[in-house]
């Protein structure tokens, strides 16, 4: 972690492992908390391994508009999972908004249930400061306790 280039995350989900992982690898239950209520998401694609597209849509009342278009970069089976915006879904290099990013989920056993922890990794300072203060804390915070709630108790 490089906390000039970096913005990191953690929270314990007091859920196993195996049912966090579920969360993010079945389209419809990823759909449920990726975004922050009460806007709503929409997954296009999700093809969990290496060089497969992850896009999703996100609506804030009316219709869906893009929100992520981005490619897996390495997938760990209930252990780990990067992508980045950077590189769209199908391979082009990308200049997305508001930041490129390349955010690393990583899950591991703990006694409560699972670490669930989030490193963001931008290209530049001014990058990590822009996507700190549009508020990386809160949105990225916001969607893991929707994460949470909705495993914890499953």
């Amino acid at each position: 972690m490089n906390p000039d280039l970096d913005l990191v995350l953690e929270r314990v989900i007091r859920a196993p492992r195996a049912v966090v992982w579920d969360a993010w690898t079945d389209p419809a239950r990823l759909a449920q908390w990726w975004v922050p209520a009460p806007s709503r998401c929409r997954v296009e694609r999700l093809e969990l391994r290496a060089g497969g597209a992850f896009v999703t849509r996100l609506s804030d009342g009316g219709e869906f508009g893009p929100h992520l278009d981005a490619c897996f970069l390495d997938v760990e089976e209930r252990r780990r999972i990067v992508f980045t915006n950077a590189i769209d879904s199908t391979w082009r290099p990308a200049r997305p908004a508001p930041v490129a990013m390349t955010a690393t989920i990583t899950l591991d056993d703990h006694p409560d249930g699972t670490d669930y922890r989030m490193l963001v990794r931008h290209g530049d300072p001014d990058a990590r400061a822009r996507h700190d203060k549009l508020g990386f804390a809160d949105g990225w915070g916001t969607v893991a306790g929707q994460l949470a709630a909705l495993v914890e108790g499953s």
